[in-house]
């Protein structure tokens, strides 16, 4: 008897087989994945960040990967899993986002897109159960009805679970929870962290996965290469710089490691 609740078990009881998640077809083809994502709740809203390593087996692929992907003005979605079916996911929803706005002239309710991205997660059931393009978001975005930042995350089935502080998703990411459990438990809540402080933390967190988790990119200061960060408050979506990143890299994360 399968674990109660456990559709997987549940399938493979009824005699599913699944596929192998690193290849395409079983051809060998490796699908590029991989990747240590994270949000978490701060003094001014939600910071979202995500490392920017693709691999493909225990190959790199590419070290300039944008995984924090803006749908529009007030929401974001990180992405880990296989990037081809997490853009065209990002796609399919800031279409729908725009059309909603031109035809309704009005903005899409937060509830209205949280049920579009569970909605596109659940259409791609069975290319991530034959192993060809799970995707395990997180969404962040301002819920204006709320007045307030809001953190989701999702399974690759599309059930939603809200981060009420923080939630991580990625091969690396057992590695941060633990760190952002003890970190707001022991030591100052998240939520009281402001801009600067909140930003440090991403880059610490991120720099400790990349230690743990060889499909996780670290920073390369010769490369100029730094984690995609992205601030959600009230005024809409803004990017931490790279110039920033670097200054706050080099004084606050760096000498410590």
């Amino acid at each position: 008897m399968g674990m109660q609740g456990d559709f997987f078990q549940l399938l493979k009881e009824q005699g599913y087989r699944f596929g192998n998640p690193a290849t395409v077809n079983g051809a060998g083809a490796e699908l590029t994945q991989a990747t240590t994502i994270l949000a978490l709740r701060y003094r001014d809203g939600v910071l979202v960040a995500g490392d920017r390593r693709a691999t493909a087996g225990n190959m790199v692929m590419y070290d300039r990967t944008d995984k924090v992907l803006e749908i529009d003005r007030y929401s974001v979605m990180a992405i880990a899993g296989v990037p081809a079916t997490a853009y065209e996911m990002v796609r399919v929803l800031e279409h729908s986002f725009k059309y909603y706005r031109r035809t309704q002239l009005q903005e899409l309710s937060f509830e209205g897109k949280l049920r579009a991205v569970s909605k596109l997660l659940k259409e791609n059931v069975a290319a991530a159960l034959a192993g060809t393009g799970a995707v395990a978001p997180i969404f962040a975005g301002y819920d204006h009805d709320q007045g307030a930042a809001k953190i989701y995350f999702y399974d690759i089935l599309g059930a939603e679970f809200e981060g009420v502080e923080y939630a991580v998703s990625g091969s690396g990411s057992p590695t941060i929870r633990g760190i952002l459990h003890y970190m707001n438990t022991w030591e100052a809540p998240l939520a009281t962290l402001d801009e600067e402080q909140a930003t440090i933390q991403a880059l610490r967190l991120l720099t400790s996965a990349a230690e743990f988790d060889s499909a996780t990119g670290g920073v390369n200061r010769e490369s100029n290469l730094y984690p995609v960060i992205k601030l959600i408050t009230s005024a809409g979506v803004r990017p931490i710089e790279d110039q920033q990143l670097k200054a706050l890299f080099e004084t606050k994360v760096a000498r410590h490691v």
